[in-house]
């Protein structure tokens, strides 16, 4: 990539934001005026653009549409009380999306590069980022393969792209949940850490016949000998036995969510006691039959916290109890709205005015 992050911008004539209605905002449906665009030929990062948001062209032999070369990430912007546009951990995203590049055989994306694309894209677009509260900016950057050859080998063309939308909640109620012991998501050696693309088109089939009984998601489980925890279809999972918070390390077949980092580093600020490590499908069935599975929820970008209000193994399900009475994850939710919404300090600065 040259030195110089010279981006190109081309305006819509006239801006689709008159048809937000920001208190009824569906998730991923409306997606604002403008895109980022980068490719990568000869080596090198190169046509930075920022044009209307339309849809393009690909060849009907793009290797990704065969072998789904590509990776992406989740974040998020918010609005403060003065109108200012805040995005939550941006340059933590840019690290993660080159660590699955590097594995999906993707070329590293400066960071500089992210971050110069992100905030040009967000300030052009700063009006589409809602205010209302539990809405936000979601904005979505990925990279795929653009060679138009169907040979099995690493792509020598890319693009970069980010794309956002305005969303509400992402569940709009607490989460039963499934424990899967039949299905995989990941395996040691494969690609479970990264954001790639197959991994999530591979759990759609065993997470529809969950929904088919009842449940909003599936709890994974190790591919080995399905014992252990792993996470869930959209988030890592924690849970809360003796007012300690327990949750697998983020390995080769778990994801190192951005969030569940946030979730931990407030919980170690306030002297909770945490637990990473292997969480066994057994002692948390029995947590949850005998009572002392206080708190259960997922973590990540889309919802932040999920409450678990059921859990599913086998043929029994357990319900967990009601939400309200959930101390901490109930605080963690209001503590990261607040600092994402720059209502509070942010002593770990984790966000970045645009």
């Amino acid at each position: 990539m040259t030195d110089t992050i010279d981006i190109s911008i081309n305006k819509v004539s006239q801006s689709n934001i008159g048809t937000l209605d920001v208190h009824n905002i569906p998730f991923a449906k409306i997606y604002s005026d403008h895109m980022f665009e980068a490719d990568y030929r000869d080596g090198e990062w190169k046509n930075f653009r920022i044009v209307p948001y339309q849809n393009i062209s690909v060849s009907p032999a793009n290797n990704t549409l065969h072998y789904a070369i590509t990776v992406f990430e989740g974040m998020k912007a918010y609005k403060n009380e003065d109108g200012e546009v805040l995005l939550f951990r941006p340059e933590a995203n840019a690290k993660r999306l080159n660590i699955s590049a590097e594995r999906m055989c993707i070329p590293e994306l400066p960071e500089e590069l992210f971050m110069e694309a992100l905030t040009t894209l967000i300030k052009l677009d700063s009006q589409w980022v809602p205010s209302v509260p539990g809405t936000s900016l979601y904005i979505r950057p990925f990279i795929f393969a653009t060679d138009e050859y169907i040979g099995i080998r690493p792509s020598d063309t890319f693009k970069f792209m980010i794309i956002t939308c305005p969303v509400g909640a992402y569940y709009s109620a607490p989460v039963n949940v499934k424990i899967e012991t039949k299905f995989s998501r990941a395996f040691q050696g494969g690609t479970g850490f990264a954001k790639a693309g197959g991994n999530y088109a591979a759990s759609l089939y065993p997470a529809k016949m969950a929904k088919a009984q009842g449940f909003d998601q599936l709890i994974w489980t190790d591919a080995e000998t399905h014992q252990y925890i792993e996470e869930s279809g959209t988030m890592n999972v924690m849970f809360i036995i003796d007012n300690t918070i327990i949750t697998a390390p983020a390995s080769g077949t778990i994801l190192k969510g951005i969030t569940r980092d946030s979730v931990l580093t407030l919980a170690r600020d306030w002297g909770m006691k945490i637990e990473e490590r292997k969480v066994t499908v057994k002692e948390i069935v029995e947590a949850a039959k005998n009572g002392t599975l206080q708190e259960a929820f997922g973590v990540g970008t889309a919802a932040t916290i999920a409450h678990i209000a059921r859990i599913g193994f086998e043929d029994e399900v357990y319900d967990l109890g009601p939400i309200e009475e959930r101390e901490f994850s109930n605080k963690v939710l209001f503590e990261l709205d607040r600092i994402k919404t720059g209502k509070v300090e942010d002593k770990f600065n984790w966000t970045l005015k645009v």
